[in-house]
């Protein structure tokens, strides 16, 4: 695409007059004007965060159709500066939502299996060692790590089955797992 090798010059119509002009008719060919002299610049922040041609190019065409609600959204200053940020927290959102949360098997997060403590339980008294352990937490965090660890469930599956909202279900699951170990720690030392 060649307007992402155009060199970033001055216009006779400078950002402000575009903007206000673009925010009073909402003429997307005025946006387009005064976007176009910044293309390089988003382009850039675009690659350097996403790393690939591909995706920063698409990037640049997304960013473009938010920007045209967006400006009528915030009190825009300097118009540059402004872009700059707000190119570089759409790359920043699009790396976000790209990763995976990966999820660890109860038994690899707690190191309480037989492989890893063969001669001190076998696997069916671990195992009930868990399910004590487990019936000691609260009922949410039971609940939460059951689903989340036992039936495999992402974290919007639990919040979902659970009722409890996201936040919540992150809290009791990470606060379910330091309570098993405490109590699993405490029956492998009697």
């Amino acid at each position: 695409m060649k307007f992402f090798n155009r060199p970033v010059k001055p216009e006779d119509t400078d950002d402000e007059q575009l903007l206000n002009s673009y925010r009073a008719t909402r003429d997307l060919k005025l946006l387009g004007k005064l976007y176009e002299r910044y293309m390089p610049l988003v382009y850039g922040v675009a690659l350097k965060y996403l790393k690939e041609e591909e995706p920063a190019q698409d990037a640049v065409m997304a960013i473009f159709e938010e920007l045209a609600q967006k400006v009528h959204q915030h009190d825009v200053k300097q118009f540059r500066s402004w872009l700059y940020v707000f190119s570089r927290n759409h790359c920043l959102m699009q790396l976000r939502a790209g990763k995976k949360m990966e999820t660890v098997g109860l038994d690899e997060f707690m190191e309480f299996t037989p492989v890893l403590h063969p001669d001190t339980e076998s696997r069916e008294e671990a195992m009930q060692a868990l399910e004590r352990c487990l019936d000691k937490l609260t009922v949410p965090q039971k609940q939460s790590v059951r689903l989340f660890y036992l039936d495999e469930k992402c974290y919007k599956d639990v919040a979902d089955e659970t009722g409890y909202t996201l936040n919540e279900v992150k809290s009791y699951i990470q606060n379910g797992k330091r309570n098993l170990k405490i109590c699993l720690e405490k029956n492998s030392g009697q």
